[in-house]
């Protein structure tokens, strides 16, 4: 008799490595205990270290008072949300979209889990660069699919198509690109992403099997400097928008965000698509965000993120670190910084930080070991109070 009561699919996802690392850090480590801890500074993950807004907690209030009697029913998508949230994808990315092609979800999770069951079987190849975001692997080992992981250019932080190239056979069915990119902040430039659609057609039309993309953009209104972000799907109509508002919103809890589809993709294909979107959202455990989230969201829509404040944060903390010695890129975009681990263990100098009092991801919790995570949805005083801590590390890793 087989006395196992977990899936193989289930022991396959909790194996992976960048679940397990994640599971082990949050749940294992003394993590949640340590980062209450006081004088403790957390640069861990991206939850927010300021109070919300009074605005924000106020069109939360005013969407949970009833209107009429079904005001808590079942809600597929409220006209007005995908209103706003269709008007919102044509400003944002000045490409065409249709509201029957928006699909509201319950956060980016939801987004990519359901393209890649849309489009996907089980047995099929999802290509995606490394390092990538934390559960990549973990939705696509769940919806019985194969990860396929190639590295970028750890000079650039740039897609490496030679890599993807190489990765794609006559199995694979999608490519995953996350620009900005959570660890990174890079942006994908126009020309790398020209590239990147034409070989994935010439690579459909070889294998005689369309290849989607799948567009993680959970990020593309964090962007410095005056840059215009280009979405993938600009390049490539054969895609998938995956779209979080709790980044900007800096409220990861208050689960919304969208699947979308442009209106370039051919239109017997995204009649196909929308269907089946909706099936997956039901069978999937109902993934349509809670009906009083929907009811916010046209209003929560005109809320702006501070790109202002978040860009002298990553200008101060940048600099201190290289004052210090610390190799670290400049990002385009998102919150986060990447720099280079002084040692080549990033897991042990992350626990130098630790001792000084400072909390960091390791790169290899990213499958890309040699660097470490830094989240500036930490409050300025704690960027400030953080320099002499991480001068100390740096010294006792005995560097230069």
């Amino acid at each position: 008799m087989d006395d196992r009561h977990i899936s193989d699919r289930v022991e396959a996802v909790a194996a992976a490595t960048p679940f397990q690392m994640l599971y082990d850090f949050y749940r294992l480590s003394g993590y949640e205990r340590r980062r209450h801890e006081p004088g403790v500074l957390d640069f861990t993950f991206g939850d927010p270290h300021d109070p919300p807004s009074a605005e924000y907690v106020e069109i939360l209030r005013e969407a949970l008072v009833p209107q009429h009697e079904l005001w808590f029913a079942y809600n597929f998508g409220d006209p007005a949300a995908i209103r706003a949230a269709t008007d919102s994808l044509r400003e944002h990315l000045g490409l065409p979209f249709e509201p029957e092609d928006v699909h509201l979800t319950t956060g980016g999770f939801a987004a990519i889990s359901a393209a890649l069951k849309v489009v996907g079987d089980p047995g099929d190849e999802v290509v995606y660069s490394l390092p990538p975001w934390f559960l990549y692997e973990g939705l696509i080992l769940e919806a019985g699919m194969v990860p396929v992981k190639v590295p970028i250019d750890r000079r650039t932080f740039d897609l490496d198509l030679e890599a993807i190239a190489e990765a794609i056979t006559p199995r694979t069915r999608i490519v995953i690109v996350n620009s900005p990119n959570n660890p990174t902040g890079r942006i994908s430039p126009p020309a790398l992403l020209e590239r990147l659609a034409a070989l994935l057609d010439e690579r459909s039309e070889r294998h005689g099997r369309r290849i989607h993309l799948v567009s993680d953009e959970a990020y593309n209104r964090i962007v410095y400097d005056g840059t215009r972000f280009r979405s993938p799907v600009e390049f490539y109509p054969w895609s998938f928008v995956a779209y979080s508002y709790g980044k900007t919103l800096l409220s990861p809890g208050e689960r919304i965000g969208y699947l979308a589809v442009p209106s370039t993709m051919p239109a017997p294909a995204r009649a196909e698509i929308r269907s089946a979107v909706e099936t997956v959202q039901i069978t999937g455990g109902w993934l349509f965000p809670n009906a009083s989230m929907q009811y916010a969201l046209p209003r929560l829509e005109r809320l702006r993120f501070d790109v202002p404040l978040f860009q002298r944060k990553r200008d101060v903390m940048v600099a201190a670190l290289r004052e210090i010695g610390y190799r670290v890129a400049v990002p385009d975009g998102t919150f986060y910084l990447f720099p280079e681990s002084p040692l080549s263990d990033d897991a042990e100098f992350a626990r130098l930080l630790d001792r000084e009092g400072v909390l960091v991801l390791p790169g290899r919790m990213f499958e890309t070991p040699g660097f470490f995570r830094i989240s500036l949805t930490a409050t300025m005083e704690t960027i400030e109070a953080s320099v002499p801590p991480f001068a100390a590390a740096f010294a006792a890793a005995g560097v230069g």
